[in-house]
């Protein structure tokens, strides 16, 4: 059953009308409503249900960028479906790479398809913008739910332990935000509960001092966060803090220039052996159906982005806008469940090639549609240049009808337990001293042979290999930025893809884009944020 996040229209303070100015992105909130009434936020907690409110418009806030879907955008200057932060995370994490390319001209997404972006581009001030708005609704959370508050509402002891309970998921959410940001932008302020309200300069930390404070955090909530697998579904438990604090550690070579890959290897084995999420023996297009919270899918699916047609009044963002964007050209939009399609995005053709057949089926992951469509993409901002993709649909799993056509019930998989078998393999293949090459292959093979890909053997687990098979298991998922990163394959010459470099045969681009520049509206409003190298 989806976690309803029906009430998040309520959402008129607090967050609410904080009409989101650059403060949001420099320093912490000063929480006052914008409509007429007299409410502060210390008023809307005196009602014992405002706690659970909060809770799932920060869950909400991943998917929707406003009150009332796309309505009444949290960010100003950016529309509600604009400042999706799913919809950002897709376009920084994909349109960059060889996974994916728009058709689209609106300001700043082809510098985004070229690797050519500036720090005027909207979309990476969006997802700045979106993170630390996040950021700052969990610190009020924080500032409103301590003991002394809770005690002088006359709060009672059972109600004490839910809304602690609350409190270690919102900073589980408050550190992905942190995660999303120094994965993208590097050195960023950070902000707490501890920080005063009102404006000020908050000082920006090092990269290194990020991923510090992201891995004390996850460590420290683990004894309050639910048992694997006992939360609602889509609240997060102890599993989901474990997969983000494997995934920093993977990364963190990039991110502090220290290995951990030990460390990676242990927590995905913990992971694996003793969590409550298990490899779903389902067909791979179970995963991404309408109905994958229930049709045997949810099973691997740790942190999922919950999407609801009826719920959840989403049009242009989230997952509406993964699967529109997706349809075009002579594919219908009754095919993937929706009531028309936006011409945007397709397959890049080295991605595409990583398949050994996409017309043969003979790997269930290579989901193109090809009719009237062109492997070559000699113009991207032309549709039909390059295969479209069919991976998310808006039909459940037995072929029956979601909800709506205009909204997609499909919820999205941010973490996911093949994820942890390739994270798992990877960090051993690495070095790890407490990974295992046999039990690596397994993990692999156990993907691969879901997906009828066929089985391989120590000889072909090689890191090239697995940096294909994360493709071709997590392709538009979000991973395949930070993932060419690792690899020391996004920027430079060492891979090449078309249009990388904004030339159609594709070229190399400079190193320093491995990091998104800091957005220039955010450094006019903190004039202390100092800019990433190169921009």
């Amino acid at each position: 059953m989806k976690i309803s996040f029906k009430y998040i229209s309520y959402f008129l303070l607090l967050i609410l009308g904080l009409n989101m100015t650059l403060t949001s992105c420099t320093n912490d909130l000063d929480v006052k409503p914008t409509d007429d009434d007299e409410f502060l936020s210390d008023d809307f907690f005196k009602d014992p249900t405002s706690y659970k409110q909060v809770l799932a418009k920060l869950y909400a806030g991943l998917y929707v960028g406003g009150n009332d879907g796309d309505g009444q955008a949290d960010i100003s200057g950016l529309g509600g479906d604009f400042s999706s932060y799913l919809r950002l995370l897709f376009v920084t994490q994909e349109f960059p790479t060889d996974e994916a390319i728009i058709a689209w001209s609106d300001d700043g997404l082809p510098a985004i398809n070229g690797q050519k972006w500036s720090p005027s581009n909207q979309f990476l001030y969006g997802v700045f913008s979106r993170a630390f708005y996040e950021i700052s609704v969990a610190n009020e959370f924080l500032r409103q739910t301590t003991d002394e508050k809770l005690t002088e509402r006359g709060v009672d002891a059972a109600k004490k332990a839910e809304v602690e309970r609350f409190r270690a998921e919102v900073r589980f959410l408050r550190a992905f935000s942190y995660y999303n940001l120094m994965d993208l932008f590097g050195n960023v302020p950070i902000t707490t509960e501890k920080d005063p309200v009102g404006f000020f300069y908050p000082e920006q930390k090092t990269r290194a001092e990020v991923f510090a404070y992201v891995e004390s955090e996850l460590k420290d909530i683990d004894k309050t966060l639910a048992p694997s697998g006992s939360n609602e579904y889509g609240r997060v438990d102890k599993t989901a803090a474990k997969f983000l604090l494997a995934q920093i550690y993977l990364n963190s070579k990039v991110y502090t220039g220290t290995e951990r890959y030990t460390e990676a290897a242990t927590v995905c084995n913990d992971i694996i052996t003793g969590s409550a999420y298990t490899f779903a023996d389902v067909p791979y297009r179970y995963l991404f159906s309408a109905n994958n919270d229930r049709n045997g899918a949810q099973k691997e699916v740790i942190f999922p982005v919950v999407s609801d047609g009826n719920a959840i009044r989403a049009v242009g963002g989230g997952m509406s806008f993964i699967i529109h964007a997706a349809i075009g050209g002579s594919l219908p939009g009754a095919s993937l469940g929706m009531n028309g399609g936006w011409s945007g995005t397709r397959a890049r053709p080295e991605f595409v090639r990583l398949f050994p057949d996409v017309t043969a089926t003979s790997d269930h992951r290579g989901t193109f549609y090809t009719d009237g469509q062109t492997l070559d993409i000699a113009d991207f901002g032309v549709f039909t240049n390059g295969y479209a993709v069919t991976k998310f649909t808006n039909i459940n799993s037995d072929g029956t009808a979601a909800q709506r056509e205009d909204v997609p019930d499909t919820d999205f998989p941010m973490f996911r337990l093949s994820d942890v078998y390739l994270m798992y393999a990877e960090a051993t293949l690495r070095g790890a001293s407490t990974g295992n090459i046999a039990t690596a292959l397994g993990y692999v093979n156990k993907i691969r042979a879901r997906a009828s890909a066929g089985i391989i053997t120590t000889t072909d687990l090689t890191l090239d290999f697995l940096l294909d098979e994360r493709a071709r298991e997590l392709f538009w998922e979000c991973h395949r930025r930070t993932d060419l990163i690792r690899f020391g394959k996004f920027t430079g010459s060492s891979k090449i893809w078309q249009w990388k470099g904004g030339v159609k045969n594709g070229s190399g681009t400079d190193l320093f884009r491995d990091l998104m520049p800091i957005p220039s509206r955010a450094i006019q409003a903190n004039p202390t944020l100092k800019q990433n190298p190169g921009y």
